[in-house]
């Protein structure tokens, strides 16, 4: 006797799909570049603008209850960049990196609201469940390894930028591959082959860091796509009747719904503190 073990694992695609469904002709060559996560981008980006436009316009001098909120949000992340890059630094990058902080979470908790990666086309013509959805309708942004690897060289850019502001270029080698620790004379002589092997290796880290940065972000917003999807589906993979199947697409998700946004949070905090991290190793230094 045979037996066959459900299939648990609902597909998600690796590769973004362009945008040209959207449209009624594939003539369209101007949407080869738009992509189903570009466009959920574009949707984030405008959401968060007209969110910031709607707050930046109803500031009042005595603050009410949602002003005081917001404000004490942008006062505690003043701070934490300020404890981390120190506040001359604070005064270059906190705009950057508060934006990018914002665009990655929204983003995250962009790809948790219904239909988003559920919803698209399949080869089943009809109805299709979540594992017959080949192309989604709309990718989560953060899930397509471009968009998270295109943020982290942006960021590494600027750390390079401000990094060059701050100590010069030369000033950045000489950092790299000096002898650290105040030693002088033969020692230093001495100590420096050591001291030159060390600063090539933080060369390939910093090369490493764009890929290291995006992949990180990419693989929880990717496997968080894969579990949500796999949960909504789970009364199909293991083959109830349909309303079961309808009601635990409901109901087994909503733990998993709260992992989520506790997970989206993080890793727009990580991605954003890794580069605060970056810039106040290369930019400040004690005596």
């Amino acid at each position: 006797m045979t037996f066959y073990a459900p299939v648990l694992v609902a597909t998600f695609p690796l590769k973004a799909e362009s945008a040209y469904r959207f449209f009624p002709t594939e003539s369209l060559s101007f949407t080869a570049w738009l992509s189903n996560s570009i466009l959920v981008s574009v949707l984030v980006t405008g959401a968060v603008l007209l969110f910031a436009y709607r707050f930046a316009t109803r500031l009042r001098v005595i603050p009410g209850g949602m002003q005081n909120f917001f404000e004490a949000i942008v006062e505690i992340t003043l701070n934490v960049i300020e404890g981390i890059i120190g506040r001359r630094m604070a005064q270059k990058a906190f705009g950057f990196l508060a934006s990018l902080f914002l665009f990655i979470l929204f983003s995250n908790w962009f790809g948790l609201l219904p239909g988003v990666g559920t919803v698209g086309w399949g080869s089943k013509a009809g109805f299709l469940t979540v594992s017959e959805v080949e192309i989604p309708l709309l990718r989560p942004t953060t899930a397509d390894l471009n968009m998270t690897l295109g943020l982290a060289t942006v960021a590494m850019y600027f750390w390079f930028l401000w990094t060059v502001q701050e100590v010069g270029f030369f000033g950045l080698v000489k950092a790299l591959f000096e002898v650290k620790g105040g030693v002088k004379g033969v020692l230093s002589l001495v100590l420096s082959p050591i001291f030159l092997f060390v600063g090539v290796l933080e060369v390939i880290s910093i090369l490493v860091r764009p890929m290291s940065l995006s992949l990180r972000l990419y693989g929880n917003v990717y496997a968080g796509e894969i579990l949500m999807r796999t949960m909504t589906d789970l009364g199909n993979s293991l083959g109830f009747s349909q309303w079961v199947s309808a009601l635990m697409s409901v109901v087994v998700p909503i733990p998993f719904y709260f992992l989520e946004l506790l997970i989206g949070f993080l890793q727009a905090v990580v991605f954003t503190l890794l580069i605060a991290v970056y810039i106040q190793l290369s930019t400040v230094h004690s005596e």
